[in-house]
Order: structure tokens, then sequence, then C-alpha cells
């Protein structure tokens, strides 16, 4: 394998999934301006370079691994084309095309490159024939999904199937948020000023996330169910004492999670460490099980963290952990139950 640590929070763009969605795109282009746009359904994305960058020249990427010290990442969707709205037919149609894609770029560099896998969320059934394809015939790492697919609450019944699918193919389940509403916040006009939607909106959503998987029974109905969140699960860590006083107290706690409490729980979940800051990491490595821990950067992304690659100890403690949630060492396995 190579030097350097291993990023599991690395989005990719793909020409190939131009058009896959039918009328909803993806379309890359420029405007009259000369700016660069991509265009989901009706949302247009301004002014952000994909082509000619790391998301989608491969060549740009392992060059910016290399200068940044990551050894391996983890190429997963775009947010943006989470699809959770489309017809079935055309979320099927994307999902396919796109890990067809992602699974032959990974394969031109399988040292460096591993996949996640998109999924047509609105159909249950079609989301867990695509997850079984893209582990078993493509070789993908991991299953990727968003904090409320196609607007189901992660503890949704309805999604156990899917659950039970991915313990099944011993594999990850990796959840990052969407950007909130294709127009921006709609319910909070504040969250519109100085990019917070961006800032506080996604750990609105992780933290939500974390809430649903623990407080919703997802763990506790799947105990091979291994999880990964983005950005350190959003705020949860700041609010683990409160979640696990509600978890004592609150009528709607399972009598397992009063037993257990909040803590055993939040330490089944894994987190990657893309949160800018020391102190939050330290926290998150307090509250969080630290053999839990992986390095994430959002590569590429406006908050990078490839500039500030851990080395050293450290880095092999991340690269260590994320090898056995990706089930790419001897030492990989299920998360045992609390």
């Amino acid at each position: 394998m190579p030097d350097g640590v291993l990023d599991v929070h690395a989005h990719a763009v793909l020409r190939s999934s131009e058009g896959a969605a039918g009328a909803a795109g993806p379309e890359l282009g420029t405007s009259d301006d000369g700016r660069p746009f991509y265009r989901v359904g009706d949302y247009v994305l301004h002014g952000v370079r994909y082509e000619g960058s790391p998301f989608m020249d491969v060549d740009l990427r392992l060059a910016a691994m290399d200068a940044a010290g990551i050894g391996r990442q983890l190429l997963s969707p775009n947010p943006l084309t989470y699809f959770g709205d489309l017809p079935v037919d055309d979320a099927v149609s994307f999902a396919r095309r796109h890990n067809d894609g992602l699974a032959a770029l990974v394969a031109e560099h399988p040292d460096r490159l591993l996949a996640a896998a998109q999924l047509p969320v609105q159909d249950v059934a079609d989301s867990v024939t695509e997850a079984r394809r893209a582990v078993r015939d493509l070789g993908m790492r991991a299953i990727y999904l968003d904090t409320d697919p196609a607007g189901r609450t992660l503890d949704d019944p309805a999604l156990d199937p899917l659950y039970e699918a991915v313990v099944d193919l011993d594999v990850p389940l990796f959840v990052h948020p969407s950007p909130i509403g294709p127009e921006g916040p709609p319910a909070d006009p504040r969250l519109r000023r100085f990019d917070l939607d961006l800032q506080c909106g996604f750990a609105y959503d992780e933290t939500l996330a974390v809430a649903a998987l623990v407080f919703g029974g997802v763990l506790e109905r799947h105990p091979g169910l291994d999880v990964c969140l983005s950005h350190g699960g959003g705020a949860a860590a700041s609010l683990a004492g409160r979640f696990a006083r509600a978890a004592r107290k609150r009528p709607w706690a399972s009598e397992e999670l009063r037993e257990q409490g909040f803590g055993p729980w939040f330490r089944r979940l894994w987190f990657d460490v893309h949160v800018h800051d020391e102190g939050s990491a330290a926290l998150l490595a307090e509250r969080a099980d630290p053999a839990h821990l992986v390095f994430g950067t959002n590569f590429a992304g406006w908050d990078s963290d490839a500039d500030d690659t851990p080395t050293g100890p450290w880095a092999r403690t991340l690269t260590a952990n994320a090898e056995r949630l990706l089930r790419i060492s001897p030492a990989a396995g299920g998360a045992p139950s609390p």
C-alpha cells in the first residue's frame, strides 16, 4: 500500500454521469459571463470549477494527494446529485451509470482509490439491488446515503431492508448531508447569510442523523451495522450530555436505550475528523470511540483539510481505523453491540 493517510471524505464528479438523470441532468457548462456552472434539476450552482480540477481530473487528484501526503482515498458521490426527488426509473439509471463510471475510475488506480456507491433511495428494493451490484460486481467498499434519504429520517423502518443488506454485504454505510434546499435554506433566512447553510446547516443535519440512529433504534435493530458520519457528526459531541439526559428521562426512550445510556450507542458510530480544530477533535475523541475516528478532507472542496493532513502516529491510527472500517485489513469486522 502507498505511504500516507487514508482519506474517507472525497467527492467525485464524473463526466460519464452527465445526463444520466434524464431532464434533471446533471449538466456541466459555462454561462455567458464565462463562469462555470453545474445544473442539477432546477438548481444551478455557479462559479464552482469542477472541470480541470481534482474533482474530475484523476491525474490532478493523484498529484494533489501526493502533495498532501494522502496515500488512498475513498471516492464518494457529489451530495448535489443524491437525486432523492427523481422518478424511480431516472434515479436507478443515474445510480447505475454513476457507480459504473466511478468503479471504472477506481479500477485504473486500485492502489490509490476506493469507491462508495450511490443508491436510488426513492425505492428501497431498488436500493438493495444496486447496493448488492455495486459491492459484489463492481467491488465498491461502502454505501453512501443522505442524512434524510428521499425525505425519510434514517430511523424510518422502511430503510431496515437496506440496512440488513449493508450488514449482509459487510460494508460500512457513510452518511453525508445534501445542501439545504436547491435555492438555499427555505425555513430560516438567517442561514442564507455568511454561507451558514454550509456551516451550521450541515452540522444541523449531521446532529439530527446521530439522533435518528441512536434514539430511533437503528443501531439496536442492526447490531452489525457500521455507520460513519461526516464532519465529526455535527454538534453531537457537544450535545452528548444533553442527549444522555434525554435518553434517561424522556418517555420515548426504549428500554435498552435507558439501560445502556446514550454513550455506548454513540461510541458505536464512526466519524471523520473533518472538524478544523484540535479542540473539537479532542472533544470528539473523548465522547466517541477513538478507534472509530477516521481522516476526511472534503478533498478539493471549499473547506478542504488536505493542507493539514496528519502525519506520524495520528495518521497511522486514523488510517488503521479506516482500514478496519472499510474491511481492508485482517482486523476488519462488524461493530459489536454495546
